[in-house]
């Protein structure tokens, strides 16, 4: 017989990468920034059997012999690796799906909380990356790290490779619009993988991770569209640390300079872009006020990340969404205790 579960309100914000794509999987170096978006995930304690998931998407049962819908089988696979007793699951989002902010990875995080999985930023990121492989979305740790581990006012500076997370405080006169395309995308029906696979070769013929190599490295790859790809991780790893010591040092100019060379990397040597998001980034950057722009997440669609003085006006004739480094996820149990 399933156990109910103590009643807990979750909260996981969604993601904003600043600077530094494609690099998580590669051991290489990410500037991203937990924003105010994000999903509520509400439990309330029932006698079962099992879980029952009620979102905006429909209502489906997880539990023992329950036949799961496949827009739930995230949450199957969290509940099944936490051993989730019985319960309502309530989901109320404010990220649009699909659109590069990590709406999957903040449902996921929110979702383990309200399980009761503890708070601890890693080992939540490793659990929901492995629960996100299980379904067949191949991603990397940035996006449930950055979740878990925001702090207001910092975007967050991670080493892929140690799994440092060091807090780089953003100046009050940082603006950050985030600019729906229009061109939704999910990672299973993208290239993704292809990219990884391209990657993972590229690391094997210099016999090095891609985040820790440098530019004398990619000689040594004699596939071109390897070395591409290669080419991309290495310059967008120094992009990183050069735009975190730009944004400490308060230069917006020099930070919106390494975005637009960040976006024609992801353009033309990683090949990730779309027309839609190049129009948009061109078009930001012609605007007044605007440092810099470029597409943020994984690319193939999604949003493009604008740095600005606060309160730019940005016309560009589609959604769009004023943000700021916000506290990463929190918990609360029915007393309201976080």
């Amino acid at each position: 017989m399933n156990t109910a579960l103590p009643g807990r309100v979750a909260f996981a914000p969604g993601r904003v990468n600043l600077i530094g794509e494609h690099t998580d999987y590669n051991d290489g170096l990410a500037l991203p920034m937990a924003i105010g978006l994000g999903v509520e995930v509400s439990l309330t304690p029932s006698d079962g059997p099992g879980l029952v998931l009620e979102s905006s998407l429909g209502t489906a049962q997880i539990g023992p012999g329950a036949e799961v819908a496949p827009w739930a089988s995230l949450a199957a696979e969290l509940a099944g690796r936490l051993g989730a007793g019985a319960g309502v699951v309530r989901v109320r989002s404010e990220l649009p799906i699909g659109a590069g902010l990590s709406s999957s990875a903040a449902f996921s995080v929110a979702l383990a909380l309200a399980l009761g999985a503890e708070p601890l930023p890693l080992a939540i990121a490793r659990l929901c990356q492995e629960a996100e492989h299980a379904t067949g979305a191949p991603v990397g740790l940035m996006d449930p790290l950055t979740v878990m581990s925001g702090v207001a006012g910092h975007a967050l500076a991670i080493d892929f490779a140690t799994l440092g997370v060091t807090p780089v405080p953003v100046p009050s006169d940082a603006g950050f619009v985030v600019v729906d395309s229009g061109v939704p995308r999910t990672l299973g029906a993208s290239p993704y993988a292809e990219r990884r696979g391209q990657c993972e070769a590229a690391a094997a013929a210099i016999g090095r991770p891609l985040g820790r190599a440098d530019p004398g490295d990619l000689q040594r790859i004699a596939d071109p569209v390897q070395r591409r790809r290669a080419a991309h991780v290495v310059s967008e790893c120094e992009r990183v640390r050069e735009f975190a010591e730009a944004v400490v040092g308060s230069d917006l100019e020099r930070a919106g300079t390494l975005m637009v060379a960040s976006h024609a990397s992801l353009r033309d040597d990683f090949e990730v872009s779309t027309p839609e998001l190049d129009r948009l980034v061109e078009e930001a950057c012609a605007t007044d006020g605007v440092y810099g722009a470029r597409l943020t997440g994984a690319g193939f669609g999604g949003c493009l990340i604008v740095l600005c003085r606060p309160g730019t006006a940005l016309n560009l004739g589609v959604r769009r969404w004023e943000v700021a480094p916000s506290p990463g996820a929190r918990v609360r149990d029915d007393a309201g205790v976080a």
